[in-house]
C-alpha cells in the first residue's frame, strides 16, 4: 500500500515536535519527524537499534557524551543499549526519519 505524510498516522510529542508513522508493526517502525530547536529526553533502547536520516535541517545527536552533527542527507546508526538523545540546536526546524527494529514501542528507557 502506498503511504505518506497526509495519509500516515500523525502524533504529537515534546513541547512541539510532529510525528507521522510511514511504517508501524511489530518487526519495523518508520517515523518521519519534525523537530524546531529542542531535544528529546536522553534515552536507551533494549532490543531495538534505530538509524535516524536527516531529510533537511541540521540536527545533532548525542552518543554517550559525543555530540555528533547530522546535516541535509546524513544518518547515524544507534545500536541497542547505547544512550543517545536527538537534537535541534538551530533556530530551522529539522525533519528526519527514524527507523527502528523491531519497533521501539515500550522499548525505551530513559536516562
Amino acid at each position: 500500500m502506498k503511504i505518506n505524510k497526509a495519509l500516515a498516522q500523525h502524533y504529537q510529542w515534546g513541547a512541539q515536535c510532529d510525528g507521522w508513522h510511514l511504517v508501524q508493526n511489530r518487526e519495523l517502525s518508520v517515523i518521519h519527524e519534525r523537530m524546531p530547536a529542542t531535544a528529546e529526553v536522553n534515552h536507551y533502547h533494549h532490543h531495538a537499534q534505530q538509524f535516524f536520516f536527516v531529510l533537511s535541517g541540521t540536527a545533532t545527536i548525542e552518543l554517550n557524551d559525543q555530540r555528533i552533527e547530522l546535516k541535509q542527507h546524513e544518518g547515524i546508526e544507534v545500536p541497542p543499549n547505547l544512550p543517545h538523545q536527538m537534537r535541534n540546536d538551530s533556530q530551522e526546524d529539522v525533519e528526519f526519519l527514524v527507523i527502528s527494529q523491531p519497533n521501539s514501542r515500550g522499548d525505551r528507557e530513559l536516562l
